[in-house]
């Protein structure tokens, strides 16, 4: 197939000078806090809020630097630097996230201000990626590309994402607070498992509040229709003054947004929202026309090449099976014909998901600049896209990401699974995630199998926190803890599109080395079960009913 010809032009928002002096004095500061705490001068405990506003964690064995990846759109360039960070002051990897940022899990707490330094260099840093604030903003991974799309959601996260930073009154919420955002008819961004999630149309804004996952799980209801999207900020701003007011601060369980409204009720909450909406000035809150137009001319199409050549295309996948089947499963509809968008899988059979070398990130990064216009997304299964590939470009991407072990077919396939570090990380865990999605994708790993079982989305969480999202997993599997046992509980129903539900935990818990056979009695019920190829897995429990898969599950156990 010919290659075209492309200028990488990444469609991004770019700092200003207040946005550089910003971060750069943010920086400082917190140098001369690592300083202080490497001199001894104050205690851990002292350190702890002043690190975690930063994005510090104090892990299992190292720290963790979670670094922010506004609504998951990254350059070429700060790919690039990922991987000199990864190479230079962790071990050779990094861990992309459901919330579309980046970890690095083996930091040494001296070089941390140093990161912080480089990162800047690339207009990135590690702010409000933890502390109970507004987190990082995230969107559908496919936005200002899909075919389905109604609105670009990007320059409304923007807005958000200016609008939240150091929020003075918002800086010390009662909990972390999540938001999402799409614009497409197809929801993939989870947005009705988020403390507020916003559904852009052309009417305006739908608005649902009160979602999440963690101990008390809660799909969120709307409590808003059609709002003008003028009007954004300051209707967000009433959401939160309500939340920040009643927001429970005695007990951390009780504390997200979630609880408030299923306590007062979607009618109550919405009508004190709507009377705190009232009381605002609204002209001193909401983002003048002139800024959001300045907002939104960051992101621009690229300067989109023309053309293709379908028999050349057409060739190559007769030639090559793997080159179809990658097609095929990891390809999304563009809204110019002669392009797609690429999800580069982070989920190789027997690998940790969402892991990539730091040679696998420079190779990312030129392959965007080659043939994606030098964007790439993080998405929120822990995969990473180009959203903007000319057809032409396809068989040449598709060799060379194959050639760097990024070439696995399977997105949104039963081995493209969601997992949380788990106990191998995180002093929460009780218990462990990474194992077990491997030996899960080691069972599935024959291609035909996972192509005749199609759309399973599994997600593994190490505890109850539910960072893996297993409660809208089709197949959710939650890691516990039973008197010093791994096992681990399976639920089965949930989905997170926007039909979203949550999975019900089905029978007792099983034990490591049961799960995956029991995952696999599940799978061949379905395809006996199933009326045609095309109804999907959460179709068929849907229509069948959970008992027929809970007694397979437990068959043997």
């Amino acid at each position: 197939m010919p290659a075209t010809t492309q200028a990488p032009t990444p469609t991004m928002y770019k700092y200003d000078a207040f946005d550089h002096a910003f971060v750069r004095d943010r920086n400082k500061e917190f140098a001369g806090q690592v300083a202080r705490r490497l001199a001894g001068e104050i205690t851990e405990d002292q350190f702890k809020p002043l690190r975690l506003m930063n994005g510090l964690y104090l892990q299992l064995h190292a720290y963790m630097l979670r670094i922010a990846v506004p609504y998951g759109v990254l350059s070429s360039k700060q790919m690039r630097k990922f991987a000199h960070i990864a190479r230079t002051y962790d071990r050779d990897f990094g861990h992309f996230t459901t919330r579309q940022n980046l970890q690095f899990n083996w930091i040494k707490l001296a070089d941390a201000p140093k990161i912080l330094e480089e990162l800047a260099e690339v207009e990135m840093h590690a702010l409000q990626t933890s502390g109970n604030c507004i987190r990082n903003t995230t969107t559908d991974q496919f936005a200002g590309a899909a075919r389905d799309e109604v609105a670009d959601p990007r320059p409304w996260a923007e807005v958000i994402r200016q609008w939240s930073s150091n929020h003075p009154e918002f800086t010390f919420l009662p909990r972390k607070f999540k938001i999402a955002i799409t614009g497409a008819t197809k929801d993939r961004a989870a947005i009705r498992v988020h403390d507020i999630g916003l559904h852009l149309k052309p009417s305006g804004f739908d608005v649902y509040v009160g979602g999440g996952m963690g101990r008390t799980p809660h799909v969120a209801p709307v409590i808003k229709r059609d709002l003008n999207p003028e009007q954004l900020l300051s209707y967000l701003e009433a959401c939160l003054r309500v939340y920040n007011r009643y927001g429970r601060r005695d007990n951390i369980y009780k504390a997200r947004i979630k609880i408030l409204v299923s306590a007062l009720g979607a009618e109550e909450y919405g009508r004190q929202v709507e009377e705190e909406w009232s009381r605002l000035d609204k002209a001193k809150v909401d983002a003048p026309a002139a800024e959001v137009n300045r907002i939104k001319s960051f992101f621009p199409d690229p300067a989109f090449v023309d053309g293709f050549d379908s028999a050349a295309f057409e060739r190559a996948r007769t030639a090559d099976a793997g080159f179809a089947r990658w097609v095929k499963n990891n390809t999304n509809p563009h809204k110019r014909d002669n392009h797609v968008s690429v999800t580069i899988s982070l989920k190789p059979t027997g690998l940790p998901p969402g892991d990539a070398s730091s040679a696998q990130m420079d190779v990312m990064a030129d392959v965007a600049d080659a043939y994606g216009y030098g964007e790439l997304r993080v998405s929120h299964e822990q995969n990473i896209i180009l959203p903007h590939v000319a057809k032409n470009d396809l068989y040449t991407l598709y060799e060379k990401l194959d050639a760097a072990g990024l070439g696995t077919a399977n997105a949104g396939k039963i081995t493209d699974m969601i997992a949380c570090p788990g106990l191998d990380y995180c002093s929460l865990a009780n218990a462990r995630s990474i194992p077990l999605a491997q030996d899960i994708s080691q069972r599935f790993e024959d291609a035909k199998l996972t192509d005749q079982i199609g759309d399973l989305q599994i997600k593994i969480s190490g505890c109850i926190n539910a960072c893996g999202h297993h409660h809208v997993g089709h197949i959710g599997i939650l890691g516990v803890d039973k008197q010093g046992i791994e096992f681990y509980q399976i639920l089965l129903g949930g989905r997170a599109d926007e039909k979203a539900a949550l999975g019900q935990i089905t029978g007792k818990g099983l034990s490591a080395e049961a799960v995956p056979a029991a995952i696999e009695r599940v799978v061949r019920l379905y395809l006996d079960l199933r009326t045609s190829e095309t109804e999907r897995f959460i179709d068929t429990l849907e229509r069948v009913g959970r008992d027929a898969f809970a007694e397979a599950l437990h068959e043997h156990a």
